[in-house]
């Protein structure tokens, strides 16, 4: 199968100070890697060199083939993240959020009903005509997730999506993810949790930047 996202050797310098160190991966269509390691270990950064949000230092960041750009159209039409909690319009209702991303990636017609469909799954269905600062911490990450799953795309960059979620929402995470990995989506995500790392097919453990082991589920 061929890779729909290649990280070939990527190393990422700060200054003097080295974060990541020659990391190659691949993620195909309809796969899951997900990343583990403790925190400061790389993951987040090698999550920004996989959406196109910084550039390696030395090694290649491809997309589809081609070096992924996060301003590039193709890569914002295609690659949905997941990675900062700010992520959202302060001054725009939840559901008017998610009905500018819908519209925004090409849903037309199908926006409000793809709305309706995600508010619902992510337990938002009350909350949509609020303003996201009055949601909790947990619902405000639900709403970043729903934004993600309400576009059309072909790999998701997540980091650490389970973060602010109770149990019930962690599990329906996971099996959404699975769905969608199984309809065909690219998926690497970092992660803590083993409810998560269960829908991959590949877990790659980071140790100060360096890949200390990858296994196959």
């Amino acid at each position: 199968m061929t890779p729909l996202l290649r990280l070939d050797a990527v190393s990422r310098s700060y200054g003097d100070r080295e974060v990541l160190r020659s990391v190659t991966l691949d993620v195909g269509p309809g796969e899951c890697v997900a990343l583990t390691g403790d925190n400061g270990s790389g993951k987040s950064t090698l999550l920004r060199l996989a959406s196109g949000r910084e550039r390696p230092t030395s090694g290649k960041a491809l997309f589809d083939g081609a070096p992924i750009v996060e301003d590039d159209p193709a890569t914002r039409a295609r690659v949905a993240t997941v990675m900062d909690p700010g992520a959202h319009y302060p001054d725009l209702t939840v559901r008017e959020h998610l009905m500018l991303v819908a519209l925004a990636h090409g849903l037309g017609d199908g926006a409000e009903a793809a709305v309706e469909a995600v508010l619902e799954e992510h337990r938002l269905a009350g909350h949509g005509d609020v303003l996201p600062s009055a949601l909790s911490s947990g619902q405000t990450q639900s709403l970043l997730l729903a934004a993600a799953f309400v576009r059309p795309h072909d790999l998701l960059v997540l980091d650490e999506p389970e973060q602010r979620l109770d149990g019930r929402a962690r599990r329906e995470l996971a099996h959404r993810l699975a769905a969608h990995r199984d309809r065909g989506t690219a998926i690497l995500l970092a992660t803590h949790l083993e409810v998560l790392a269960e829908v991959a097919d590949r877990v790659l453990t980071l140790d100060g930047g360096i890949p200390a082991a990858a296994r196959d589920r």
